[in-house]
């Protein structure tokens, strides 16, 4: 049974307390590496220091994600709270996604890779039918094209386009 200070809580409750843990766990982190991140100039002013912004930065993350913390009216992770997590982890998989599609230009190249990521993208968020599928792989084509060819965007040539011949390796760095 929710106890009255619960009750009177305004504002959604789902993922607030599992959001100050994070906050403040990496607030606390972030301070703990400080000294290794930045450093204190002897003769410097203190407002000048390199330490100082950072540190009145990371110590209002601690003082005011712990005020958060204290708050509360509930001190349990419950189901919605994780239900909330598990949508924050369906936004990170699609960070994942997108740093996967970055570190691979480079190796495969930016037609190939674009090629495979566009229709698994499509396929992860639902459109499975093969019209769909061809019309994701006809807009990565697209977008190539365009990138490359009208806003004549600089993309590096792939790594693996080396170990290809002479006039086939400047046609695939030039334009795929």
């Amino acid at each position: 049974m929710p106890s009255e200070r619960e009750r009177r809580f305004a504002g959604p409750r789902r993922g607030q307390l599992v959001f100050a843990l994070a906050v403040v766990g990496a607030a606390l982190l972030l301070l703990v590496l400080i000294t290794e991140q930045t450093a204190w100039v002897k003769k410097t002013k203190l407002f000048a220091q390199p330490r100082f912004w950072p540190a009145v930065a990371i110590g209002g993350m601690v003082m005011l994600g712990g005020l958060h913390l204290y708050k509360l009216p509930w001190r349990r992770v419950s189901r919605y709270d994780l239900w909330e997590v598990k949508r924050w982890g369906q936004v990170l998989e699609f960070a994942g996604w997108f740093m996967g599609y970055v570190l691979l230009v480079p190796v495969i190249g930016y037609l190939p890779v674009t090629l495979v990521f566009v229709p698994l993208l499509s396929w992860r968020m639902g459109y499975r039918s093969p019209f769909m599928l061809w019309t994701s792989a006809a807009f990565a084509v697209v977008v190539v094209v365009v990138f490359k060819t009208f806003l004549s965007v600089k993309i590096p040539g792939a790594l693996i386009y080396e170990y290809l011949p002479g006039p086939l390796r400047s046609f695939f760095i030039l334009y795929l």
